[in-house]
């Protein structure tokens, strides 16, 4: 069994606490991302989860197994770090069966071991290079070989793609996926880049000064954050958050913006939105767009007319800086569009995908 289990698990350096009673379950054969800031604590975490790292209160388990006082070599993993750590008097093979060769494991295995990975992950032509004599993506998938071949029920992966260019990082995200659906073995993996997150995880724990924020697949964290932090961490751009009160009344209730802008709130059963609060809008870049006269069947309200004052030109979109009536927001054109800066656009707001967020608790009310 490969599943994950963290019980109240809290970490202390000296008298300062770094991860604060921390529950999380991680199932069999799941593609689990730790991701937030630096300093989260997300590395701690997994540091802990191999035994590099003492937990202070609180229990690991691994396959039902509390393995709080077990050493790293028992307890069924690897871990792959973000410096490659290859010995570089070694070959591709020499590197990728050391650890085999320390347990003992007889010759004839550790060829077959080596072939078979090596050959899954592409190696099998680079097997009698050197480091040096290698690019770092197959620098990256020799560290991954190595720690395949022992054949661990789980994989701890500590920002193994931070140290590649953008576009050896987007190939080696579709290798890991295809890695996660090879091995089929438990994969927790830490990075601070939301976009590795979304992409490669089945769900996200998205973390902030030592605290679990929201635990989530990619789409229900992008379509309903739970707060404003993971409002503003998870999505590229980030959701666009504005201060605002609540106007109106009776059910017609509206966001009051301070250059005068008002933009409706759709009626929504069990809300917890009531007049006067203050409160941050949430509208993600997708959901502001240009009206084209395509946008026939959403109220006139919700259109807004707006300066368009910076453009970032994507290819097949191009992200829209705005100032509408004093309200900063970003929204979104198709690429081959020209904008130009100063152009006057109307807008159309997808308040369906609106959300509110309490200004004090900063949770989602909406």
């Amino acid at each position: 069994m490969s599943n994950v289990t963290l019980e109240n698990v809290i970490k202390r350096f000296g008298k300062v606490e770094v991860v604060h009673g921390v529950n999380l379950e991680i199932q069999r054969n799941e593609f689990v991302v730790l991701v937030g800031p630096s300093g989260c604590g997300k590395s701690t975490i997994l540091r802990m989860i191999a035994g590099l790292e003492k937990i202070t209160e609180g229990e690991i388990l691994i396959g039902g197994k509390v393995v709080n006082d077990v050493a790293p070599k028992d307890r069924g993993i690897a871990m792959v770090f973000q410096n490659y750590a290859l010995y570089p008097h070694m070959n591709v093979f020499d590197n990728m069966s050391f650890g085999l060769k320390i347990n003992k494991t007889p010759k004839d295995e550790i060829e077959k071991r080596v072939k078979e990975i090596a050959d899954m992950l592409e190696l099998g032509e680079l097997l009698h290079r050197k480091p040096f004599e290698l690019s770092g993506g197959q620098r990256q998938r020799v560290a991954m070989g190595r720690a395949m071949v022992r054949k661990p029920s789980i994989f701890l992966f500590d920002e193994p793609l931070s140290n590649l260019d953008a576009k050896l990082r987007t190939q080696m995200r579709t290798e890991m996926k295809l890695l996660h659906r090879k091995v089929q073995s438990t994969i927790i993996y830490v990075t601070h880049d939301q976009v590795e997150a979304m992409t490669l995880a089945d769900r996200i724990v998205v973390m902030n000064d030592g605290y679990i924020e929201q635990v989530g697949g990619p789409i229900e964290l992008f379509e309903k954050p739970s707060n404003i932090f993971v409002a503003g961490f998870i999505g590229s751009p980030p959701m666009n958050l504005i201060p605002a009160k609540i106007g109106g009344s009776g059910e017609k209730l509206e966001l009051d913006f301070s250059g005068g802008l008002k933009i409706p709130i759709p009626e929504k059963p069990n809300s917890k939105i009531r007049n006067g609060m203050e409160v941050v809008m949430g509208l993600r870049t997708e959901d502001l767009t240009i009206d084209n006269g395509d946008h026939g069947n959403l109220p006139e309200d919700w259109k807004v007319e707006g300066i368009v004052e910076v453009i970032e030109p994507l290819g097949g979109e191009t992200n829209m800086h705005m100032d509408i009536q004093g309200v900063k927001l970003i929204a979104r054109s198709e690429g081959r569009r020209i904008i130009r800066v100063g152009e006057e656009i109307k807008i159309a707001l997808n308040l369906k995908h609106l959300s509110v967020f309490d200004a004090k608790s900063t949770a989602s009310i909406y």
